[in-house]
């Protein structure tokens, strides 16, 4: 068992919850994924399975999308719809105001996580400080908002179009911009539509994978291992250069360009190894898949 899975993760499920199905639904314990969703939210969710999880490392820094509902007027303790109300404003803002509002918090930003989070802090997570109803300080950190565009604009609810680096808060985003409006806000619906290069048009509902797993075709829903690499150089090794990476060997490969990783491939197109350069042309394997699991 060796692959990537887009899930189309429900609303209600936490992430680990769509882990332990996919779990089960293969009959492996090694599955993880690439960035929680929480629980409110949908969309995509990449499942990495067996020695594909160790691509994982490769995936950290990649973009994400997605639609996301603000309700002005209102703030919550989570800076989303499953927290306590804590604020009530009347909305009187305008199209105007709004689009100067979003068009604040584009490009590169400091973001202070919310106290309901998984982050960890001094060893805690913060979500189990903020349930014993503990708050501190934590540090901005830096993201970036790439694309943030108004898509709707029914009061009270904004409706963005986001594309954002790894790690962005969304819910933080919408009680930044609530505050930044003076009448406060909170993220009211979320929908993961891209994440790494997969979109929600490739993920696969839970209820397709059950139906996929009675009729034994479970395994035409992975992806190759070679897809978390995204646009990465590919060089194809000949069988002698297979066995010798498989043994720890670098290899000279002068004619790639420079670029942090490339996809070692063999003749026919599956992934040996990521390998990362060593200076001089030289390249050394960072991971190699272990032999017959590579397709």
């Amino acid at each position: 068992m060796n692959g990537i899975l887009v899930v189309n993760k429900p609303s209600g499920m936490t992430s680990h919850d769509v882990v332990n199905i996919v779990r089960r639904l293969f009959g492996t314990r090694r599955v993880g994924h690439t960035g929680t969703l929480d629980p409110m939210a949908t969309g995509v969710l990449v499942m990495l399975l067996g020695p594909a999880t160790r691509l994982a490392q490769f995936m950290v820094h990649n973009e994400k999308r997605y639609l996301g509902t603000i309700r002005l007027g209102i703030a919550t303790s989570t800076y989303d719809a499953e927290g306590e109300i804590v604020a009530v404003n009347p909305v009187e803002v305008g199209g105007e105001a709004i689009q100067a509002a979003v068009a604040r918090f584009q490009g590169d930003i400091q973001q202070i996580p919310p106290m309901y989070s998984a982050l960890k802090v001094h060893g805690q997570k913060l979500y189990d400080l903020a349930r014993q109803g503990i708050t501190i300080e934590r540090e901005p950190r830096a993201v970036t908002i790439y694309h943030s565009e108004v898509v709707e604009w029914q009061p009270p609810d904004l409706v963005l179009d986001i594309q954002c680096s790894a790690g962005t808060y969304i819910r933080s985003l919408a009680h930044d911009i609530g505050e930044d409006l003076g009448c406060g806000a909170h993220l009211h619906a979320l929908t993961r539509t891209s994440s790494h290069g997969f979109s929600l048009a490739e993920s696969y509902t839970l209820e397709t994978l059950n139906a996929l797993a009675e009729h034994g075709n479970l395994l035409s829903a992975l992806l190759a291992p070679r897809a978390a690499l995204g646009q990465a150089p590919v060089v194809i090794l000949k069988p002698a250069q297979v066995a010798s990476i498989r043994q720890g060997q670098s290899l000279t490969l002068a004619e790639i360009e420079e670029t942090p990783v490339i996809q070692a491939l063999d003749l026919q197109g599956a992934l040996v190894a990521v390998m990362i350069q060593t200076g001089n042309g030289t390249w050394r394997p960072k991971v190699v898949m272990p032999a017959g699991t590579t397709d």
